[in-house]
């Protein structure tokens, strides 16, 4: 390319990047032309519309709780979809971010020059144009999410007005009457129709054909109700009387028949007498609630054999079989009282009675409710009481449950005879639901851990390891919507529980959403899985085929651990899009009071990694440290323990190793030296004594002939002529024994050799001697002569 095309190109790239600055400093003399840019993502018009509906049903507040939650549901939709846009632009906003950054801060005052302020011009301009479909959907989301909440708040003060509405009082005497009435009009209304559309079956000629089916259907689930339960328990029976693994998994399954058999009899009748046609619409009414009621008496069968089993077993609560059959009694009487409170309300519903009738003929069935209610909850008290000194933490939240369903037995019926029948219907039934929730929960968790037991072939060891209360803490949240609803939650409320959830949290610039925690929980897990892989695998395949020691194949393979696992946590971190870069300045204030703080920590962590690193012990060795001696078992991040002679584990800090004095009676081989002293009387001939214990020292198989042992004349003793053997012996381990053997053949050869081995004499002189003579007896004296 030519010089001249060269300039003229270098000219016009600068005009064009000069052009904006230009004409900012000089003004725009000619609009520039609009690019017209075709919109894309929610559509904010319609979304105007209905925000405007929802700010005036929340201002109005005259719209039914239907209404308002059709509305409702309608904005989750649109919060969802601005949720959603926010990531628009996302990866092309990072990107021209990081161009901006790279450029750095705008100068003050100096020019930067045409191109630089040129290209800073076009960045920000291009941001601001990517950032704005981000805002609007930011905008409107907290939009949404505001007329969400005064909708949820305005359904809740109506939930609130609902259940503190007093009503009349059922212990009028005047509404008695009103009730039994209801009831009879109810009765004789059904039995009406019933015979009616008898009438018109059997005008058209297909009264017997119904009759047959009904006749059919009720022939087998009479069977089915009669005859399932003792079928399931002869099964259940065979199946006990063969002990095999896996037992209690299989005796769960076959109790679960107890429930499918006799519901599966219900249903059948019940949709048969529907199918008839036979029966008015008062009469189909009560059909389709039988299940329901049988539903409820098969359930409390179902748990009483499981926590109030008869005979020798026990269950959950392990009480005697006194309280076993008080608690059976009370639920199977809870169980036949909420089946025939669940046909009276049917009735009461379908004659369409009045709020006092209806509060009249349903305060019976609470206070039976209530009675049953506190005598379970006594059961509970009892079983937390027998198990109150085992310090057992699960017999506590028993009591504490007993103690609650007592209280709430006392305030339902209370609540109802003053009128506030929502509200004793509020507590009663929530109590009791939530109540066989929990039970079945328990019951889950014992068969899950028997299950875990039965494929892992361990079933007898598994009830005490962690396994257990794991799988009790996930039964336990997912329990958690379950209670929730129960007790009056609506379904909306915990979607909005969700969304919340999913939407995260924002920590500086960074949001972290559940998908962000789930990538970093599952690339975090895979890395450590591969990090202890590898370990393992170099562990027992490589390393050991090598000709590196214990010491550094341990070495090696810890700190591998160490580096995968930061590794694991780095690509975590960057997988789930988690920005650490606002966290910059906090991070490093904490550091600082956590170098204070944690000092002595830090200073054991590092000195661990050198002893890794340069390995002046290693696991296996024999060292003195500190006053202790031992083998070396395991070299940790902030300890290194050591077992004693004692069999005793002494856990010595890494930063005492690295600065303290270490004796290592072992490192790079296990050759050490042995010193056993040896006296002599006085008068014996030495280099006797040094030949025989020459001979001594070869003669025995550890000590090594390279270089010879040697016995040394230490000196003239106060008792004895003192002599050394120092011998050099293939393993120092066993220099305890070597010394044993060689005093053993020392006392042997000096015995056969007539030499005497002196022991310590003292001479005791007495200063005064004559102080520990018995004094002479003398004389006993005569009787005084009286004086003149």
């Amino acid at each position: 390319m030519s010089p001249l095309r060269s300039l003229i190109l270098t000219l016009w790239t600068v005009l064009a990047l000069a052009a904006p600055v230009m004409a900012q400093q000089i003004g725009p003399t000619q609009p520039a032309p609009v690019k017209t840019v075709q919109p894309t993502g929610p559509d904010y018009a319609a979304w105007q519309q209905v925000a405007t509906r929802a700010e005036r049903a929340a201002e109005d507040q005259i719209a039914s709780n239907f209404a308002l939650e059709r509305l409702r549901l309608e904005l989750v939709s649109w919060r969802d979809q601005f949720l959603a846009a926010q990531s628009v632009n996302g990866p092309r906003i990072n990107t021209v971010q990081g161009q901006i950054a790279a450029m750095g801060p705008k100068p003050d005052g100096a020019d930067e020059g045409i191109l630089v302020t040129a290209r800073r011009i076009a960045l920000d301009q291009q941001l601001r144009r990517l950032r704005a479909p981000v805002l609007m959907a930011e905008e409107a989301y907290a939009q949404a999410n505001g007329l969400i909440g005064e909708i949820d708040a305005l359904m809740r003060v109506r939930d609130a007005e609902r259940l503190t509405a007093r009503g009349p009082s059922p212990l009028d005497p005047a509404n008695w009457s009103r009730g039994l009435d209801a009831l009879w009009t109810g009765f004789t209304a059904m039995v009406m129709e019933s015979r009616a559309a008898l009438t018109t079956k059997m005008r058209v000629g297909t009264a017997s054909r119904s009759l047959l089916l009904v006749l059919a259907s009720l022939v087998v689930a009479v069977i089915l109700i009669s005859r399932g339960r003792r079928w399931v328990e002869q099964g259940h029976k065979a199946m006990m009387a063969r002990p095999r693994l896996g037992q209690g998994v299989w005796a769960f399954v076959i109790s679960l028949g107890e429930i499918a058999l006799p519901y599966g009899g219900l249903l059948l009748l019940s949709e048969s007498i529907v199918q008839s046609d036979l029966v008015g619409f008062r009469g189909a009414q009560l059909a389709q609630v039988l299940p329901q009621a049988g539903l409820l008496v098969i359930l409390a069968r179902w748990l009483c054999t499981h926590f109030f089993p008869a005979g020798e077993a026990r269950g959950p609560l392990d009480l005697d079989e006194t309280y076993d059959r008080r608690g059976r009694s009370t639920l199977m009487g809870l169980g036949w009282t909420l089946a025939l409170g669940a046909v009276m309300v049917t009735m009461v519903n379908a004659a369409d009675t009045s709020a006092a009738t209806a509060a009249v003929i349903v305060l019976p069935i609470e206070i039976l409710v209530s009675v049953f209610l506190f005598r379970l909850g006594q059961l509970f008290v009892l079983h937390a009481e027998a198990s109150k000194g085992t310090m057992n933490y699960r017999a506590s939240v028993i009591g504490l449950l007993g103690r609650f369903c007592m209280v709430i037995a006392v305030a339902g019926p209370l609540l109802a005879a003053a009128g506030y029948a929502t509200a004793s219907q509020a507590l009663l039934f929530p109590a009791i639901r939530s109540l066989a929730v929990l039970a079945v929960m328990v019951l889950l968790q014992r068969f899950l851990t028997d299950l875990y037991g039965y494929v892992s072939g361990n079933p007898d060891g598994q009830r005490d390891t962690l396994i257990p209360v794991l799988i009790g803490f996930v039964l336990l949240v997912a329990a958690l919507p379950v209670l929730a609803l129960i007790w009056g939650a609506r379904t909306t409320d915990l979607i909005e529980i969700w969304a919340r959830f999913r939407e995260g949290f924002s920590i500086g610039d960074t949001r972290l959403s559940p998908t962000a925690l789930l990538t970093f929980a599952v690339i975090f897990t895979v890395g450590y899985t591969l990090t202890r892989l590898v370990q393992g695998t170099l562990r027992t395949t490589v390393l050991p085929k090598t000709r590196m020691d214990i010491g550094g194949q341990n070495a090696i393979t810890a700190g591998l651990g160490y580096v995968g696992i930061f590794l694991a946590a780095l690509a975590a971190i960057t997988g789930a899009g988690i920005d650490l870069s606002s966290l910059a300045i906090v991070a490093g204030a904490l550091s600082v009071g956590i170098g204070f703080g944690l000092q002595n920590i830090v200073s054991n962590f590092v000195s661990g990694i050198i002893l890794l690193i340069e390995r002046p012990i290693s696991e296996g060795d024999w060292i003195e440290v500190g006053g202790h001696m031992g083998y070396v078992r395991d070299i940790s991040v902030r300890s290194t323990r050591i077992e004693t002679f004692d069999r005793t584990d002494v856990i010595i800090p890494n930063a005492d190793l690295v600065s303290g004095q270490v004796v290592n009676w072992t490192r790079g081989n296990s050759v050490g030296r042995v010193i056993v002293p040896v006296g002599v009387a006085y008068g014996t001939d030495t280099a006797m004594v040094a030949g025989i214990l020459k001979e001594i020292a070869d003669a025995h198989p550890m000590v090594l002939m390279s270089p010879p042992p040697n016995i040394i004349f230490m000196g003239f003793g106060a008792d004895s002529l003192n002599f050394e053997i120092r011998a050099i012996l293939r393993d120092v381990n066993f220099s305890l024994n070597t010394k044993s053997e060689m005093n053993h053949e020392i006392a042997k050869r000096f015995a056969a050799e007539g030499i005497e081995i002196p022991f310590a004499q003292r001479d005791i002189w007495l200063r005064n001697p004559e102080v520990l003579r018995p004094a002479a007896p003398q004389p006993p004296k005569g009787p005084e002569e009286p004086t003149t």
